[in-house]
């Protein structure tokens, strides 16, 4: 079975809020497998819209990257970063 790739680019617009979405979604990306590959180091955009913020998970299926998702855990985590941030989610299988 092929991993995937959780892939979140992100601007933060309220930092109080989007430390409990943080807090939350890390435990819910825990309990599905999933490891921070990348957590909002320096980048470089060469194409596409800039976010100042870009996280990458490896889990260990793209079936378990969307569990984690629609997790109850990462749902509630989601209500904190609504409003509290603009965000771009892609969940992608690595290849095999």
């Amino acid at each position: 079975m092929a991993t995937a790739l959780w892939i979140a680019h992100v601007t933060v617009t309220d930092e109080d809020a989007y430390m409990k979405y943080a807090a939350l979604a890390t435990e819910a990306i825990a309990q599905h497998g999933g490891t921070f590959l990348a957590r909002g180091g320096q980048a470089i955009q060469k194409e596409g819209r800039a976010h100042p913020r870009n996280v990458v998970a490896r889990f260990p299926s793209l079936e378990a990257a969307n569990a984690c998702y629609e997790s109850d855990i990462y749902q509630e985590a989601l209500s904190h970063a609504r409003g509290a941030s603009e965000r771009d989610l892609v969940l992608v299988e690595e290849l095999g």
